[in-house]
């Protein structure tokens, strides 16, 4: 049987030309005026997954081209 990807996990992360898969963090889509700029600051978007993630995500994504 064919294995299915996580349809979840799909819309949150982004697999870039290099082979590496990136995330955005969370608390950073509204009430922004109430978070300090350090708070901020401290959520980049595109954030690459940790490497000991890595196996987890590919698990849920079969069909994806996520090197590491």
């Amino acid at each position: 049987m064919k294995q299915k990807t996580h349809s979840g996990l799909k819309k949150r992360v982004k697999v870039r030309k290099s082979g590496t898969a990136s995330f955005r963090k969370s608390s950073k889509n509204h009430m922004m005026t109430d978070k300090s700029k350090r708070q901020k600051k401290s959520f980049p978007n595109g954030m690459p997954i940790d490497a000991t993630q890595i196996g987890r995500v590919k698990k849920l994504l079969p069909n994806s081209r996520i090197k590491g």
